[in-house]
C-alpha cells in the first residue's frame, strides 16, 4: 500500500507520477464507511483523478497537533485562483473530533459533485460553474483518530484536539468587541481583527491554520458541521450580558440568517419536522429546526462568530444529528437525508446582489470598498449595521433576503455612490449584479487594483500577534507533491 507522508514530498517526474498512479489505481466506488485519516485523504485525491479539470486538493500550512495535514477539496472550473463574480464558499466539518457524520457526508459530497458533474447533471454544473466551493471534510484529525480508538461511543472522548482544547472555543472573541462598538456608538461594525488587543487563550495550530484560510479567501457563505443535536444555529453564538442561556443575541443580519438556517432546516426530512422528538431539547422543531446560538447557549470563541466579524462570511453551525458518532450502516441514510440541504444551502452564496466597485474614470476595479445597506422595504429606513467590503478584483458580494435595499459604496479618495436595488432572490441562479463605478476626488485615482483581500495592515498585526509569516497553502496533487501556492 502506497503511503503518503505530505511533509518534505515531491516529485520531480510527472510521468513517474502518472507511473505511480498506475500502480495504485482508482476506487471504483465511494464506500459508506469511517474512513480514516490515510483513507480521508485517499477519497479526496480519487476524487481529484476522476476530476481534474474542476478539482484541487490542498493542504493548509499547519497541520494538527500531531501533524496530520488539514486537507481541503476545491470545486471550481478555474480551481486555485478567485474568479471576479464568483461567489467562495466552505464547509467544515469533524471539528469536535468525535463528531463524525460531517466528515462522511463531506466525503460523500465530494464524490457526488464530481460524478454528476461528469454525467452531466445541470443543477449541479451551474452550481460548480458559478460557485467555489471548498470542502474540509476533517479540522481535528487527532480528535477523530482518538475518538475512534476508544470506541466512538463516549460523549466527550475525541471533542478536543491533542492538546485538550476545545476548538470551537478557540477563536479570538471578536462579539465582545463588537458588542463594546454598539454600546459607544461606533460606526466599526466588520473586519474587527485590527481592533484586537490580546486573545484569551494561545491559539492551536488547527485554529490558525482555518484563520489563516478565513484570511486569504473572500469567502461568502461557509458552514461547519457537528452533531449531538439536529437544528440550524446562527449568530451570535456569545451573549451581550454575559448570560449563559435563554438570551436571543440578534446579528444587524438576523433576518438573513434566519432564512439561511432555514434553507438547511427545511430542506432536510426531520430537521423542521413538528412531529419529530427532540435530541435533548424538543424546542428546536417549534421553531423550525434553526435556533439563535446565545439563546440555545452562550459560549465564547466559536468559529461562526469569527468568520462573521473579522471577514464578509456568514457562516452557521449545522448540528446533523443526535448521534455523535454514528454506527457505518447508519451512513448512507444519513447521505441521503441531507443531500440536498448540503446542496441547496450552498447556492444560498448567491442570494443577495452582486457587483464590481470600480474607477469610473481609469475602469480599475476598487479593492476594499465599504458596501453599507439600508433596507427600505417597510415604512422607516434601516441601517443594518454590518458593512461588507469589495474583494480582490473589486468584487463583492451582499447577501439578502427579498427587499428594497438603498446601498451606498464607500472609498477614501472617492464620491459615495448610492443605488436602490430590489432583491427577489428566484431559486437556483445568480444574485442580482449591482455594479458601482465611483469618481475620483480632487484628482485622486485607484492604480492599484491588487489589494488584499484584507488590508495589509491586518494581515501584518494578525501574524505579529501569531508570531507567525504571511500565510501559504500547501497544494497537493493526486499522489502526495505538493508546493506552495498564494491564492
Amino acid at each position: 500500500m502506497f503511503n503518503v507522508r505530505m511533509e518534505g514530498f515531491r516529485f520531480s517526474s510527472q510521468l513517474f507520477i502518472l507511473l505511480i498512479a498506475v500502480c495504485i489505481g482508482v476506487s471504483s466506488g465511494f464506500e459508506f464507511k469511517h474512513h480514516d485519516n490515510q483513507e480521508l485523504f485517499n477519497v479526496l485525491r480519487d476524487v481529484n483523478i476522476k476530476c481534474k479539470n474542476i478539482t484541487r486538493v490542498y493542504a493548509l500550512n499547519e497541520g494538527s497537533v500531531l501533524g496530520i495535514p488539514l486537507y481541503v477539496i476545491e470545486f471550481s472550473t478555474k480551481p486555485g485562483r478567485h474568479e471576479v463574480l464568483k461567489p467562495e464558499f466552505k464547509y467544515i466539518a469533524n471539528m469536535h473530533g468525535n463528531e463524525v457524520l460531517g466528515r462522511e457526508l463531506l466525503l460523500k459530497l465530494a464524490d457526488y459533485l464530481c460524478d454528476e458533474y461528469r454525467t452531466g447533471n445541470p443543477h449541479i454544473k451551474e452550481l460548480i460553474e458559478t460557485t467555489r466551493i471548498h470542502l474540509m471534510p476533517s479540522m481535528n484529525p487527532d480528535g477523530w483518530q482518538l475518538a475512534t480508538d476508544t470506541g466512538g461511543h463516549d460523549y466527550l472522548i475525541g471533542r478536543t484536539n491533542n492538546n485538550s482544547v476545545d476548538l470551537n472555543r478557540n477563536f479570538p472573541d471578536l462579539d465582545r468587541i463588537v458588542f463594546d462598538n454598539e454600546y459607544e456608538n461606533s460606526d466599526k461594525n466588520n473586519h474587527l481583527l485590527e481592533q484586537l488587543t490580546k486573545l484569551n487563550d494561545p491559539l492551536q495550530p488547527e485554529t490558525r491554520a482555518v484563520i489563516r484560510l478565513i484570511m486569504q479567501i473572500p469567502f461568502v457563505l461557509s458552514a461547519n458541521l457537528h452533531g449531538g443535536d439536529l437544528v440550524a444555529n446562527y449568530p451570535y453564538d456569545e451573549s451581550r450580558s454575559g448570560s449563559q442561556s435563554n438570551e436571543y443575541a440578534a446579528t444587524p443580519d438576523d433576518e438573513t440568517f434566519r432564512h439561511l438556517a432555514l434553507a438547511y432546516s427545511s430542506r432536510h426530512p426531520d430537521m423542521a419536522s413538528q412531529h419529530r422528538k427532540g435530541c435533548v431539547d424538543s424546542q428546536f422543531a417549534k421553531q423550525g429546526g434553526i435556533t439563535n446560538g446565545a439563546q440555545w447557549y452562550s459560549l465564547q470563541g466559536g468559529m461562526q462568530d469569527f468568520n462573521y466579524l473579522s471577514s464578509n462570511d456568514f457562516e452557521l453551525t449545522l448540528e446533523l444529528g443526535c448521534e455523535k458518532y454514528p454506527p457505518p450502516e447508519d451512513l448512507q441514510l444519513e447521505w441521503e437525508r441531507n443531500k440536498e440541504a448540503l446542496i441547496n444551502y450552498i447556492w444560498q452564496s448567491h442570494i443577495g446582489i452582486k457587483g464590481v466597485v470600480y474607477d469610473a474614470k481609469t475602469k480599475q476595479p476598487i479593492s476594499n470598498a465599504i458596501i453599507h445597506v439600508a433596507n427600505v422595504t417597510g415604512v422607516e429606513s434601516i441601517d443594518i449595521k454590518h458593512d461588507i467590503t469589495s474583494v480582490y478584483g473589486g468584487d463583492y458580494y451582499r447577501l439578502l433576503t427579498p427587499g428594497t435595499y438603498k446601498v451606498t459604496v464607500y472609498k477614501d479618495g472617492y464620491v459615495p455612490h448610492t443605488k436602490l436595488v430590489t432583491v427577489t432572490n428566484p431559486s437556483f441562479t445568480q444574485a442580482l449584479r449591482v455594479d458601482f463605478p465611483l469618481k475620483a476626488t480632487h484628482g485622486h485615482h485607484n492604480n492599484n487594483h491588487k489589494h488584499p483581500f484584507h488590508s495589509s495592515k491586518v494581515i501584518i498585526l494578525f501574524n505579529r500577534k501569531l508570531r507567525t509569516n504571511m500565510p501559504r497553502v500547501i497544494e497537493t496533487g493526486p499522489h502526495g507533491w505538493r508546493k506552495e501556492s498564494q491564492f
